[in-house]
């Protein structure tokens, strides 16, 4: 029986870690070895990333939160305790499209939450 040799997968393997180093510079985008550890590092980084963004974005919410409370008279703790106990369930993403969009909006909801802290 004949020998097969593994020289189209082979191939096809290099070239689906090479497409997916396109972009990289140097040697790190034309040979195997090298593109390959990019590559992995590469999506193991973006596994975490995908995680981090969650935490900068929810961040990014509290700050903008924080300064429109203050700018109401409360700090966001105050202003969050207070939205719980008068019965708002309203997410942060919201509260702070609400904050930069509609301050007239976020300051009756201000109000609420001074008057139930």
């Amino acid at each position: 029986m004949a020998r097969i040799k593994g020289g189209m997968a082979a191939k096809k393997k290099h070239n689906r870690v090479l497409k997916l180093a396109k972009g990289y510079r140097g040697a790190r985008s034309k040979q195997y070895r090298v593109a390959k550890q990019s590559v992995m590092r590469a999506l193991t980084s973006s596994f975490a990333g995908r995680k981090q963004k969650k935490r900068d974005f929810r961040s990014l919410w509290i700050t903008r939160i924080n300064a429109a409370a203050r700018a109401n008279g409360l700090t966001y703790s105050t202003l969050m305790h207070g939205l719980k106990v008068a019965g708002i369930d309203i997410n942060r993403k919201m509260l702070a499209e609400m904050a930069v969009n509609d301050a007239a909006g976020f300051a009756t909801l201000a109000e609420l939450a001074k008057a139930n802290a």
